[in-house]
This record gives C-alpha cells, sequence and structure tokens, in this order.
C-alpha cells in the first residue's frame, strides 16, 4: 500500500508503515501473557501467604507458578508458529523457558537487592525490575526460546 504525499512524491507516511506492522501483534500477545502469569504468581503467593506458608516458599511457590502459567500461555496464544512439536525439541524449549525465567528472576533479585542494600525504597526498584526482566526474557524468548527455523 502505498500513500502518496501532497506533493505526489510517493513517499510512505511513517503512520502507515507503522499500522502495517502492527499486523504482527506478538509483542502485545506476550505482554498480556505476561499479566497473566503475573497474575497467577502474586494470587498464588498471597493465598499461600494468608494459609500460614513462610514467605519465601510461597514466593518460590508463586513464581514456580506463573512460570508453568507463562509456558502455557506463551506457547499456545504468543509463539503458536514455532513452538516445537512433541519429543526433544520440545523438551529443549520448555528447558530454555525455564532458563529465561530464572535469567528474569536473577535480574530483579538483583536490582531489588541493590536498591534494598543502597537504602532505596525497594518498591519502585520492584517496578524497575518487572520492566527489566519482561524486556529481558522477551528477547531470550523471541530469540533464542521460540525463534523461527527458516
Amino acid at each position: 500500500m502505498t500513500v502518496r504525499s501532497h506533493d505526489g512524491s510517493g513517499r510512505k507516511y511513517a503512520v502507515i508503515t507503522y499500522l502495517l506492522k502492527l499486523r504482527d501483534v506478538r509483542l502485545l500477545r506476550y505482554l498480556m501473557a505476561s499479566v497473566g502469569a503475573l497474575a497467577v504468581d502474586v494470587g498464588c503467593f498471597l493465598l499461600l501467604l494468608s494459609g500460614g506458608v513462610q514467605a519465601a516458599f510461597a514466593s518460590a511457590i508463586g513464581y514456580s507458578a506463573g512460570i508453568a502459567a507463562h509456558w502455557l500461555l506463551s506457547s499456545r496464544a504468543v509463539f503458536t508458529d514455532t513452538v516445537a512439536e512433541r519429543g526433544h525439541q520440545r523438551t529443549r524449549q520448555k528447558a530454555l523457558f525455564v532458563l529465561s525465567a530464572l535469567a528474569g528472576l536473577a535480574l530483579t533479585t538483583a536490582i531489588v537487592g541493590f536498591a534494598d542494600y543502597v537504602l532505596f525504597d525497594p518498591r519502585p526498584a520492584k517496578l524497575v525490575a518487572i520492566a527489566a526482566s519482561f524486556t529481558v526474557t522477551w528477547l531470550i524468548r523471541s530469540r533464542v526460546v521460540f525463534r523461527s527455523e527458516g
């Protein structure tokens, strides 16, 4: 689709190019999967905490449930065209997915831990950590875990 400018030069408008790129809304689907996984994580954490489970253990279980939810959402709604079938390739993809989750966990822990160490309020640091972890895991998952073989 070519849209001519008023002077008839035939240059495409940046907005039209951007809208055409939006046909692949994979990043938006990934964002929604991340929100869903975060809800599972926090929901499990709060439920276990209210049941008297130790905070660290409840946090680990919640995070693990969030990883499982993210795998299900990512493999069924985000990276549907590049998810491996069954067997060795699927197992490899799951392992890489978990490693990417651990990379996100390490980054989050480092950012919040550093903020706490320098006596900075860890709550805004957690927000920074969520954004950083989202970016890192998106890049790993889109370019390594679910990369197209083509």
